[in-house]
């Protein structure tokens, strides 16, 4: 395949590849166990209460680890303050506000393959909109997009790889992309195995002009999701990326460049079975807290319930209206009660930033810090 750089790679092929890489003993083995890793997070899952009080932990961390990829950076206490509104909306800065964006995207995708059953266009567009905050789509044909190296790596600023471009040139790789998802009966492929050919399909085409690498790995979830490998978009997938981020991109390329995929697939399952594990462990840990917090609870405060300890472990920073909203409690002065007994018996502990007070889950905060 012949390959350069500096020209719209319109000759990207098409999906499937002409490879069949779940064939490969060594690719087989690894499917095994990063699916059985999978389904160790879906039984974990079925024993949270309420599965979606894992948006503000496990999926604002993965929000937080994929946004730092694009050297977005923010901190866990500046995105627990603006989760938990104990900071003004103009006050929270643009880097948490994309780590926000990530995380709605994340959700928005969801409902919408709930609903509608499949990753279509409409899924991919409306998550890349809600990750930027923007009305735009598909690149145009004229756009002159290049990738580029980082300006702290060696030759700076240099053309790495330049994704096809012209008139209904994405759109036809689009669409391609698409139907090799959703049609099983065409491409039978496992699933676990097509996301790892599709992720990198998404990535060549960069349909975008920015926010491609974003919008590439909540497709990863939501893919799972759909395919029922993942009860809810959980997957802490981004950590492993983040950490062996110089293999990520050199597996990329090694497809582009040599058709390899192998050494890319068996990356991929090895990031899904890793982060597999340390998602379920997160999850499990989390829900041995919530039973000793609530057993604690009820025995030391007459009032407590496994409603108001579902709300404690929603998010790290608490705000007394959330619990207050919950027991329908509107007198201030009860509700300072109540929160003095929390933290008498060491549930909560309290934090004043200015004329506010907010609560820590302390123990969730230790959780989450691994």
């Amino acid at each position: 395949m012949a390959y350069d750089r500096k020209q719209p790679f319109n000759d990207l092929p098409l999906l499937p590849p002409s490879i069949n890489v779940e064939e490969d003993i060594e690719v087989m083995k690894k499917l095994v166990t990063a699916s059985r890793a999978l389904a160790t997070i879906n039984s974990s899952i079925h024993r949270l209460p309420n599965p979606t009080m894992l948006i503000n932990t496990i999926a604002l961390q993965e929000a937080q680890t994929s946004t730092a990829i694009e050297n977005i950076f923010t901190t866990e206490d500046e995105l627990y303050k603006a989760v938990s509104e104990t900071i003004k909306e103009e006050n929270i800065r643009p880097a948490t506000k994309e780590v926000l964006r990530y995380r709605e995207a994340l959700w928005e995708g969801f409902n919408i393959i709930k609903n509608s059953g499949m990753i279509d266009l409409d899924c991919v567009i409306s998550t890349f909109r809600q990750i930027k905050n923007s009305t735009a789509t598909i690149r145009p044909p004229q756009t002159l997009t290049v990738i580029r190296r980082g300006q702290s790596e060696f030759r700076s600023g240099e053309v790495i790889y330049t994704p096809p471009r012209g008139v209904g040139v994405i759109e036809a790789k689009m669409k391609n992309l698409i139907e090799y998802l959703n049609d099983d009966n065409k491409h039978s492929a496992d699933p676990l195995i097509k996301m790892c050919i599709a992720h990198y399909q998404f990535e060549a085409i960069h349909p975008f002009s920015d926010g491609n690498g974003r919008t590439g790995r909540i497709l990863n979830l939501l893919y799972l999701v759909n395919k029922d490998l993942l009860g809810q978009p959980v997957l802490y997938l981004s950590k492993y990326i983040m950490i062996n981020q110089e293999d990520y991109y050199h597996h990329l390329s090694g497809i582009t460049q040599r058709g390899s995929w192998k050494p890319w697939v068996l990356y991929m399952l090895d990031a899904v079975e890793k982060t597999a594990a340390l998602t379920n462990q997160l999850i499990v840990s989390i829900i041995n807290q919530m039973e000793a917090t609530l057993a604690h609870g009820k025995s030391n405060i007459k009032w407590y319930n496994k409603e108001v300890n579902e709300a404690i472990f929603s998010q790290p920073y608490i705000k007394p209206k959330l619990i207050g909203d919950l027991l329908s409690v509107t007198s201030r002065t009860t509700l300072t009660k109540y929160f003095n007994e929390l933290v008498n018996a060491k549930i909560l502990s309290p934090n004043k930033d200015g004329r506010d007070v907010y609560y820590i889950n302390d123990d969730l905060i230790q959780i989450l810090k691994g």
